[in-house]
């Protein structure tokens, strides 16, 4: 154990001093501290959800946020990935008023896609609940969810445009907005209000004060910066559709292979059984918050290096930025897989503990994630975001079929044993290309040799 400290040790001191590594790294501690705040926030809120009001209400709230998240996907179509690679790329080369252009008129589309998505939504939300769910009480929370798609659309779209401008304080602030307007409403509200529906009001309210504030907060930016006689190029709609579709693809599959034990627990299992689950795929997750932190960072970098050519410095960044994730996230998996158990009750009561080995499997998923690096995030901002489309819908089909086959016969276990086996085939299909391509790796495993 003491030697596996010092090399941890050791590897930090080496990342940290390295001064062509401090852009990522500076950006990235206010990321992480945000994650760190919004990640404790969320376990709070949960922990009072599941005390409070119980497994059932939180596979109810489980299943209307993974209903927002889809939906939210298929409104957004990509533009928050491809507004973070258009705004470092227009800022570099042209000024701050042509990525403003660039971004109020994705903003527009966005909405317009927003409403039309939550129209449907709305109209046809007690199909949605009867004849998929099989739960005509669910048909109440999903016309409510459709009111608030393009709240948290714009949520989306702006939180990506100020990663885009590269403003690590403001980025943090934002990313821990849902969680704090979340965990404020559900205080309020529980105090005042007895209804088992709370949860869900709180969540969908957060997305709703979110998505007004980063309004706000990202026109003030881009006026501050903008000045008459800044160089402007405009970008037509067809244009930047043809730039986000790949990358909404790629999103939307990464998002349904999420989201797809999810929704299908809720479509064979009761409501409690979702609620378990999404347990275990919070405190699974509390893995991935640093690779999420560094990825905040990383994505405007990797644009703005591959744009000016700098191949071999977008190489050693993205693998600094993946040797970082590994020995800092390599506690927190230890931490899990020792405690879990106990970490199960303690926090939400005993019959959580039922979830422990679908912790323990979404764990070791998300620990390929982390020693794999960016790739997602690579592959989008160096052009190969077709590549990853493809890789990622093989990847859902896949997952689809596993969901299918193991939830009727294992449960949560199933689900999550789905989950990890598409986590970790997504992203090693992604390093081959990676390593094809270009003969290096973004990946980083101790103790192995690498390109």
């Amino acid at each position: 154990m003491n030697l596996l400290l010092d090399n941890m040790s050791n590897k930090l001191h080496y990342l940290f001093s390295d001064r062509k590594f401090s852009e990522i790294l500076n950006g990235s501690v206010w990321a992480l501290a945000a994650k760190v705040i919004a990640t404790g926030m969320t376990m709070v809120a949960t922990v009072i959800i599941a005390r409070f009001y119980g497994a059932e209400v939180m596979g109810i709230v489980a299943i209307i946020n993974s209903a927002m998240l889809l939906s939210t996907t298929f409104s957004v179509m990509g533009t928050n990935t491809a507004i973070l690679r258009l705004i470092p790329e227009h800022l570099v080369k042209l000024s701050p008023t042509s990525a403003f252009r660039i971004y109020r008129k994705t903003q527009w589309l966005v909405i317009t896609i927003s409403l039309i998505t939550g129209t449907l939504f709305f109209f046809n939300s007690k199909t949605i609940a009867e004849m998929v769910f099989n739960k005509p009480n669910l048909s109440f929370f999903f016309s409510m969810a459709a009111v608030f798609i393009v709240f948290n659309s714009l949520m989306v779209l702006n939180t990506q445009a100020v990663r885009g401008l590269k403003l690590f304080r403001i980025f943090a602030l934002m990313q821990t907005l849902p969680q704090g307007f979340n965990l404020m409403l559900l205080l309020l509200l529980s105090l005042s209000l007895p209804s088992l529906n709370v949860p869900v009001y709180a969540m969908l309210g957060s997305f709703a004060m979110t998505g007004i504030s980063g309004w706000i907060i990202i026109g003030y930016v881009f006026k501050k910066r903008m000045q008459t006689h800044d160089i402007v190029v405009s970008m037509s709609v067809k244009a930047i559709l043809t730039l986000s579709l790949p990358m909404f693809m790629s999103a939307a599959m990464a998002l349904i292979i999420s989201q797809t034990s999810v929704i299908m627990l809720g479509i064979f299992r009761p409501e409690s059984d979702t609620g378990y689950y999404s347990v275990a795929v919070k405190l699974a997750t509390l893995t991935s918050f640093i690779l999420a932190a560094m990825n905040s960072i990383a994505a405007p970098k990797f644009s703005e290096l591959f744009h000016t050519g700098q191949i071999n410095e977008l190489f050693r960044v993205a693998k600094k930025s993946t040797k970082l994730i590994f020995w800092t996230t390599t506690p927190i998996l230890i931490l899990l897989i020792l405690s879990g158990r106990f970490i199960l009750y303690f926090l939400f009561g005993q019959e959580y503990t039922i979830a422990y080995w679908a912790m323990i499997c979404l764990i070791m998923g998300q620990f390929v994630h982390s020693i794999s690096g960016s790739t997602g995030i690579f592959m989008n901002m160096t052009g190969n975001q077709k590549i990853l489309r493809n890789i990622m819908i093989i990847t859902v089909f896949m997952n689809i079929f596993l969901n299918l086959t193991l939830i009727p016969l294992l449960g949560i276990n199933g689900a999550a044993i789905a989950d990890m086996i598409s986590t970790v085939g997504w992203n090693l299909l992604s390093l081959a290309y990676i390593k094809i391509k270009y003969g290096k790796t973004v990946g980083y495993i101790p103790f192995f040799r690498q390109a």
